[in-house]
């Protein structure tokens, strides 16, 4: 069964930090070009950063700029979306989804639309408030 498995939410007081893991299992992510995704309450699913799957280009959305680092670990199997300074409109779930097709340039990837995804995870929640 191949399937995307988040983990690594929780809650966290506002300025705190978490990080998200992201793993696959049934195939490998070295061919994959990874996106997180989040959804808060009410509100529709956003795109908060994209690292190719060599994890040479990144990109996040301007809202998360400078708080959050993606990385990956293929030899793991594993994505990674470091959040520090978290804020309350961080609040959501989180998605880890996967896509064989991205567009890079200037040295960054461009985050893809929710429909262009292959592979989505089950996501996980990220509570922030005091």
């Amino acid at each position: 069964q191949l399937q995307l498995v988040e983990s690594g939410g929780g809650w966290v007081q506002p300025g705190g930090s978490l990080r998200l893991s992201c793993t696959a299992s049934g195939f490998t992510l070295d061919s994959y070009h990874i996106n997180w995704f989040r959804q808060a309450p009410g509100k529709e699913r956003e795109g908060v950063s994209c690292i190719l799957n060599s994890g040479r280009y990144t990109n996040y959305a301007d809202s998360v700029k400078g708080r959050f680092t993606i990385s990956r670990d293929n030899a793991k199997n594993a994505v990674y979306l470091q959040m520090h300074s978290l804020k309350p409109e961080d609040t959501g779930v989180y998605y880890c989804a996967a896509t064989k097709s991205i567009t890079a340039v200037h040295g960054m990837c461009i985050m893809p639309p929710v429909y262009g995804m292959d592979y989505w995870g089950k996501g996980t929640l990220v509570n922030v408030s005091s």
